[in-house]
């Protein structure tokens, strides 16, 4: 974790998002830049959380891992979406590991500034409530992907949520560390992602490298993945 000490950065997302119309009083000065390295922890599970956060620039993911030590992916967000919402409202204690899967940046205000500055803001409560909301519907509906369909559509929608465009190319392309970590993320065995990886490529739908897995014909690709885990 990083801190920005970038003013000028910093009005520049304040304005794209238009954040000011998210609150009712001038809350900038409490503002601040953070960035993440590309597979930094931004929050681990239980951990006490100091800010309040808008991902501004980035990827991250979001999931849990049970008692039984399976893991369980819940989204995949990109801007602007907030951490932290869940526990503006109830304690401070994270119930979700959240991680950059990209150099990210996050608009951070203390939890305890913002609740103390905010709590009866109507803005930023509706703003919340309808964070909240779409939060609730999403996790209904990836809940279902992860139970109800196969593999091969949850590793369709998997590759599309983790894919970085490649200027110049056709191609996208998602950088794998281990399969065996994707395996638990989408709650399959290591040998069932194998074969369904192959099924992929002999479809010609993706071309897996030594480290890597080249998106050759997206639409198809869409078409797989049904729900997708990102939004």
């Amino acid at each position: 974790m990083k801190i920005l000490e970038d003013k000028n950065q910093l009005e520049h997302y304040i304005k794209k998002y238009e954040m000011d119309n998210l609150f009712q009083i001038d809350i900038k000065e409490h503002m601040q830049l953070i960035s993440f390295d590309e597979g930094e922890n931004i929050l681990r599970k239980g951990e006490r959380i100091e800010y309040f956060y808008f991902l501004v620039e980035g990827k991250i993911k979001v999931y849990t891992i049970v008692e039984n030590g399976r893991v369980l992916l819940f989204h995949f967000y990109e801007p602007l979406n907030i951490i932290g919402d869940a526990e503006f409202f109830e304690d401070d204690i994270t119930r979700c590991n959240i991680q950059a899967i990209t150099e990210t940046i996050c608009i951070a205000i203390p939890l305890s500034i913002i609740k103390d500055k905010t709590y009866n803001d109507i803005n930023f409560i509706r703003f919340l409530c309808k964070k909240l909301s779409e939060k609730f519907l999403n996790y209904t509906i990836f809940s279902s992907v992860n139970i109800l369909y196969p593999l091969e559509n949850r590793l369709a929608s998997y590759i599309l949520a983790m894919s970085l465009e490649i200027k110049d190319s056709y191609e996208t392309i998602i950088y794998i560390d281990k399969l065996t970590e994707i395996a638990d993320l989408l709650g399959a065995s290591y040998r069932h992602l194998l074969r369904t990886i192959k099924k992929l490529v002999d479809k010609n739908i993706i071309k897996k490298e030594e480290d890597s897995i080249i998106i050759l014909d997206k639409k198809r690709l869409q078409e797989l993945a049904k729900e997708p885990y990102k939004s």
